[in-house]
């Protein structure tokens, strides 16, 4: 008979006074932990762990299924209690009383900690590095403070928004939670379900995360939409719900949200009559008008027609992230910001440069013969308050706008680096993921222009490329549908990176090489591989990342665990995975979409170690804000 071990390994000694009863009562209690393993499909999955620990009772559930419910015997010694369970398995358990953990060791051939739901808690907000949001606002007028501190009072009705569109239950489910870091990680997320871990709940006896979100009826079938035939089933502003008759009906956000849309108009409204700028009134009046009338055209070509304002503000729905099922249905977001001239007068030379940037992207004529609108603006900003979309799990560090394409094709789009955000993540999260991935000979070349440039071409990649395919002249968002996002992420990314090449290589970057570049450009993969794949830009990175090892761009030792990029095969592999993805866009080829995201948006078991030893060095995942007007002194 071959037994499990449970031995309580206590730093403070047992007292030989205590009884069994006692002893067991310091342990009874609920564990939770993961581990990842490989599936038939050679891909690292993420499996949940709970033990159970009651009484004379142990139980080991995963993933929902119970696979160990046993009695034990239990026998004193001098340090450790030890707890015999009559059943064949090769793994121990090991309490850590004064951690208040378990330790499966060998589990799965994986050594395992276990938390209490409180303490797992406590880890989990921890991963959020707290940054205080502030700019230098002196050199704004008194009016333009009055507008400013107005845009305040508008910025958390799109949080109350978003909070109706991904999770209506938060005051009852609220209520349900007694820990104050699960309701803290419960507002991180705004919602039961962890944005950087593929969206699991973790709030007991919360169902899984319907992709149909709250933007279908929850009985609808992907064949009933696309055989129903409406002209606004696939319109970015419409929620769909069902009639009388069980009929599929389109209802605008204009009248579904119709009372706080109508309360943000009005103070949009009080707002434009605030200001100086006055390309910045007329965008304020026009977002009112969309919010009321539901066009979002006007209000589109407004923003872009700002160009000397000091303060942005993008508020309404924007993003399509959200949207599981096709991909076409936004969630509501805000930001306010504060314009950084400086910088923003370093990126105009860039802007005229575009039309050349397209004609050398490397794909065949027919997928760059779009040419990029004239007005395309760069730049640079402090970022003051996030709300909704933007403020949810990952934060935003640029923002490329409008996503409608007819404005892109009469106007461009603006591209904004939010700078205090970038620092913030590049101080807090980036340079030190770099110290545990890359080889020491590379590190100097981590760097923050780097991560900025990156970052800033990125939004300009964009606006590059096509947008309609070449045999039909289909949107190819709507051509690849549920697989748009994380590839054109994945394009924005590497065609990003190609941009900078062709800079470097015609000389309109001189300030530090080109390999800078390629090294934070790794280095950022494994920061943002760890928003997970229910995130567009975490499938992104694993496509990246997996391409590029693939083509070996770079080689790892095992030894150290760390990276080194080969310069030239780098360059080679930007080129190459930019041409799959504009190509496979400009196709239309939602088949070969599907494949790039089943073979390359996974986790393999190299990428999953250095995921694991970056979790294991404390380094944060993400930022959450300490933000408001009052830090602001308004």
């Amino acid at each position: 008979m071959k037994y499990i071990v449970l031995s309580f390994t206590a730093i403070v000694m047992l007292m030989a006074s205590c009884s069994k009863k006692e002893n067991l009562s310091n342990m009874n209690n609920t564990y939770y932990g993961s581990y990842f393993i490989m599936n038939n499909e050679n891909k690292m999955v993420e499996n949940d762990l709970k033990v159970i620990i009651q009484n004379d009772s142990i139980q080991l559930i995963e993933n929902d299924s119970l696979l160990i419910k046993k009695s034990y015997k239990i026998k004193n010694e001098k340090d450790s209690i030890e707890l015999q369970i009559n059943d064949n398995n090769d793994f121990k358990i090991y309490f850590i009383e004064n951690q208040n953990t378990l330790l499966l060791k060998g589990y799965q051939q994986n050594d395992i900690i276990l938390y209490t739901y409180p303490e797992l808690m406590k880890n989990k907000v921890a991963e959020y590095a707290v940054v205080k949001l502030t700019a230098n606002i002196q050199h704004l007028s008194d009016k333009d403070k009055a507008l400013l501190s107005k845009l305040f009072e508008i910025a958390p009705i799109m949080d109350e928004l978003y909070w109706e569109q991904v999770c209506p239950k938060k005051d009852s489910l609220l209520q349900t939670i007694t820990d104050e870091n699960a309701k803290r990680f419960f507002i991180i997320n705004y919602g039961p379900y962890e944005h950087l871990r593929n969206n699991k709940p973790f709030i007991s006896g919360v169902p899984p995360l319907s992709e149909k979100m709250t933007f279908y009826p929850s009985d609808m079938t992907v064949e009933e939409f696309e055989k129903w035939n409406h002209p606004d089933k696939t319109n970015w502003y419409t929620i769909i719900r069902r009639n009388e008759k069980g009929e599929l009906i389109s209802i605008p956000y204009s009248e579904f949200y119709n009372d706080k849309l109508s309360k943000a108009a009005q103070l949009l409204d009080e707002a434009a009559t605030l200001g100086e700028n006055k390309s910045f009134s007329n965008y304020l009046i026009e977002k009112a008008k969309s919010f009321r009338n539901n066009q979002y055209f006007n209000s589109d070509m407004a923003w872009m027609d700002m160009k000397d304002n000091m303060i942005d503000f993008v508020v309404g729905p924007t993003e399509s992230y959200n949207d599981g099922l096709f991909g076409y249905k936004t969630s509501f977001e805000s930001f306010i910001l504060i314009k950084d001239i400086d910088w923003s007068k370093k990126l105009e030379r860039f802007v005229a440069l575009l039309p050349k940037i397209q004609e050398n992207l490397p794909v065949d004529a027919a997928y760059k013969a779009e040419k990029p609108a004239k007005n395309n603006d760069l730049g640079v900003y402090e970022a003051v308050y996030y709300a909704g979309d933007c403020n949810a799990g990952s934060k935003t560090i640029a923002i490329n706008l409008p996503n409608d394409k007819k404005v892109n094709e009469l106007k461009g789009s603006r591209k904004l680096q939010l700078k205090n955000i970038m620092k913030a993540k590049f101080d807090n999260i980036l340079k030190p993921i770099a110290q545990e991935v890359i080889d020491e000979s590379q590190l100097a070349n981590i760097n923050f222009d780097a991560f900025f440039e990156n970052v800033m071409f990125h939004e300009v990649a964009h606006g590059l490329g096509i947008s309609k395919t070449i045999k039909d002249h289909k949107l190819v968002t709507d051509v690849l549908k549920d697989t748009h996002t994380s590839l054109e992420e994945a394009k924005a990314d590497i065609v990003g990176l190609n941009i900078v090449t062709w800079l470097y290589d015609n000389k309109h970057i001189t300030e530090h090489s080109l390999l800078d570049n390629y090294v934070t450009f790794l280095a950022g993969i494994f920061r943002s591989v760890r928003f997970g794949a229910s995130s567009a830009h975490g499938k992104a990175n694993m496509i990246e990342f997996n391409y590029l090892n693939e083509k070996g761009a770079f080689t790892y030792n095992e030894k150290t665990g760390k990276y080194t990029i080969q310069f030239d095969k780098m360059r080679e592999a930007v080129s190459g995975l930019a041409n799959l993805i504009l190509t496979t866009q400009g196709n239309g080829d939602y088949d070969g979409a599907k494949d790039i995201l089943k073979n390359m948006a996974v986790i393999k078991p190299q990428l999953q170690q250095n995921l694991t030893k970056i979790a294991k060095a404390g380094i944060p995942r993400d930022i959450v804000f300490e933000q408001g007007k009052n830090l602001l002194g308004l």
